[in-house]
C-alpha cells in the first residue's frame, strides 16, 4: 500500500480516536479514503460521516501497516518545529506540569496542546541550560525528568505517573518511532529549532518495569562547526594534532570515556582538513553531526552493516582521509591499520582511560606490535572537567587528602565550589578539556615494536610532556577547577595518589 503522508488529514480526527479505533483519513483522487484494520462498526461509521460531512470508501490493511502510516503521518509536521513558540522566559515546567489534569486523555483534539507545550518547555529549558541529555524515567507512581549538565544529572521535574504514557507517546510520535512497540528498544531522530538555533535530537527508548525510559541526546549543530583552534587543547597538543593531520598517512587515535569530548575534537580535525582537494569519508555509529564536504555513512547492525564492512566499502571509494567511529574489534582495527599503511590518513577512537593504554588495548585485540609501530602517529587522551563558577568560587586551603593525592603544599591556596544563581547553585559553569598526547617518534616506535610495557612507554613519553594527571594539577593551581572535580572525573579514591 502506497500512502502519500502529506494527504493524511490529521485535522479531521483527534489522535486518540485514530489510535483507539485504528481508522485514519486520507484523500485519493479528491475523495476521502478511510484506512483501517477492520470494517468500522455502525457507531464509528456514523461518527466518521459526521466528522467528514461526506461519503467515503474504506480500505483494510494489517496492524503493522496501519501503525507505520500512523507514526509517519503524525510525525511528519513535527519536524523542524520552533519549540520556543508560545513559551515565555518565565515558563516554569514544574508548575505547568502540575497544572495538567492527568485524568484527561491529553492526546485528544485540543487537549494535545498542554502535553506538547510541556515537552517543548522541557527541551527548550534543557537547551538554555546547556544540557547534553534529557532523561525521562517512569517509576511506579511518578515520572522523573533529569538533565545532564556538564556531565552531571540534575532532576528538574517529578510528576504523577499518570502523565507518563502520554508524555512518552508524544515524544515517540514526533521522533517517528513505532508507538505500538513497547517491548523492544528503538532509536529515532528529530530536528527542532529554538529561535534561530538549529538542534538535532537523538531519541532512544528502553523498556523498563514501569514503562519505557527515553533519553534525548541534544546535538547542537553549532558544536559541529567548532574550529580546531577553539577546542581549548594545550598549545603543544594542538600543534602535534595539526601536524599529524597534515601527514598523508598513518593513524590518529583518540581515547577517553564516554562524554569526554572525543567526537568534538575528531570533528574539528575533519573540518580542519576539509577542502575540495581531498576525499574525506567516515563510518560512524551513529552520525552525530552532518559535516559539509564530507561523506558520512552510518553503521546498521540490523542489516549487518558493521564498522568493518563500512570501512571496506569506503576504501573502495578512493578516499584520502578515513574516519572510523570506533575501533571496537580486531577486524576493524586490522583494516584501519592496513588502510594507513597503504597511503590513507585514518582517524578513530578507542575506549581506554589513557593514551598509553590504547596501545595495550590494540595488542590485546591481536594486532601485531610491528604493525602498531609502523602505523600509529598520534594518540590523544582527554577528559572534560567542570570549570568553577567565576562569580562564586571561594579560596580555601587544600585538605589533607588533597595535599597527598595532588602533591600540594599545605600552605597552597586552592579554590572550592560554592554556588550562586548564575551557576544554578552547582558551583560550576561550563567545562574545559584536560589532555595528554603521545607523538610517535623513532625511539617510541622501537619500544612499541619490542613490546615494551605500559610503564616503560609512559616514562619515556611523559619525560618531557605533561600527562593528564599533571595537567589536572595545573588546573587546580590556576583556580580553574577544584580538587573534588578532578577526583570525580579521574575516579581517584581518597586513599590514592597521583
Amino acid at each position: 500500500m502506497i500512502i502519500d503522508y502529506e494527504n493524511v488529514r490529521k485535522d479531521l480526527l483527534p489522535y486518540d480516536f485514530v489510535r483507539n479505533n485504528e481508522v485514519i483519513v486520507t484523500k485519493s483522487d479528491g475523495k476521502y479514503l478511510i484506512i483501517s484494520t477492520k470494517n468500522p462498526s455502525k457507531q464509528i461509521y456514523e461518527e466518521l460521516q459526521r466528522h467528514l460531512c461526506s461519503s467515503f470508501e474504506v480500505e483494510i490493511c494489517d496492524s503493522p501497516t496501519f501503525n507505520e502510516i500512523l507514526t509517519n503521518s503524525f510525525s511528519i509536521t513535527d519536524h523542524n518545529n520552533d519549540i520556543s513558540e508560545e513559551l515565555s522566559d518565565e515558563f516554569d515546567i514544574q508548575d505547568f506540569a502540575g497544572s495538567i489534569n492527568a485524568t484527561e486523555d491529553l492526546l485528544s483534539g485540543d487537549n494535545d496542546t498542554p502535553i506538547i507545550k510541556l515537552i517543548n518547555g522541557i527541551i527548550s529549558q534543557a537547551i538554555k541550560n546547556r544540557a547534553s541529555d534529557i532523561h525521562f524515567e517512569p517509576y511506579e507512581d511518578h515520572i522523573v525528568v533529569r538533565y545532564r549538565i556538564d556531565g552531571i544529572l540534575k532532576e528538574v521535574l517529578k510528576q504523577d505517573s499518570k502523565i507518563a504514557s502520554v508524555l512518552i507517546s508524544r515524544i515517540k510520535i514526533i521522533s517517528g518511532l513505532d508507538i505500538s512497540e513497547r517491548r523492544l528498544p528503538q532509536d529515532g531522530r528529530v530536528s527542532l529549532s529554538l529561535g534561530d538555533k538549529s538542534i538535532d535530537v537523538r531519541v532512544s527508548t528502553l523498556p523498563s518495569s514501569y514503562g519505557e525510559r527515553i533519553v534525548l541526546r541534544i546535538l547542537d549543530k553549532q558544536s559541529a562547526q567548532i574550529n580546531i583552534d577553539d577546542l581549548g587543547l594545550p598549545s603543544a597538543i594542538l600543534s602535534n594534532y595539526k601536524s599529524s593531520l597534515k601527514d598523508p598517512e598513518g593513524i590518529i587515535l583518540f581515547t577517553g570515556p564516554t562524554g569526554s569530548g572525543k567526537t568534538t575534537t575528531l570533528y574539528a580535525g575533519l573540518r580542519f582538513l576539509s577542502d575540495s582537494s581531498q576525499n574525506i569519508l567516515t563510518v560512524e555509529d551513529p552520525i552525530e553531526y552532518t559535516l559539509n564536504g564530507i561523506g558520512q555513512t552510518q553503521v546498521n547492525t540490523k542489516t549487518g552493516y558493521t564498522f568493518a564492512k563500512g570501512l571496506r566499502a569506503i576504501l573502495r571509494q578512493d578516499p584520502d582521509v578515513v574516519m572510523v567511529g570506533e575501533m571496537r574489534d580486531v577486524e576493524t582495527a586490522q583494516i584501519g591499520i592496513q588502510a594507513s599503511l597503504t597511503g590513507h590518513l585514518v582517524l578513530s577512537t578507542v575506549h581506554t582511560n589513557s593514551a598509553v593504554a590504547a596501545l595495550t588495548r590494540l595488542r590485546d585485540m591481536g594486532i601485531e606490535s610491528f604493525l602498531l609501530a609502523s602505523s600509529i602517529r598520534t594518540i590523544i587522551s582527554q577528559r572534560l572537567v567542570r570549570r568553577l563558577c567565576r562569580d562564586c568560587k571561594n579560596v580555601s586551603k587544600p585538605t589533607n587528602e588533597a595535599t597527598e593525592i595532588f602533591n600540594l603544599h599545605k600552605t597552597n591556596e586552592v579554590f572550592i565550589a560554592n554556588g550562586c544563581d548564575k551557576c544554578s547553585h552547582t558551583g560550576y559553569q561550563g567545562r574545559i578539556a584536560i589532555a595528554e598526547c603521545i607523538q610517535v617518534d623513532k625511539n617510541l616506535k622501537d619500544q612499541i615494536h619490542n613490546n615494551a610495557p605500559e610503564s616503560e612507554i609512559a616514562d619515556y613519553v611523559f619525560k618531557d610532556n605533561k600527562s593528564i594527571d599533571e595537567a589536572s594539577i595545573d588546573l587546580i593551581e590556576e583556580g580553574i577547577t577544584s580538587c573534588e572535580e578532578i577526583m570525580r572525573v579521574n575516579n581517584i579514591k581518597e586513599d590514592a595518589s597521583l
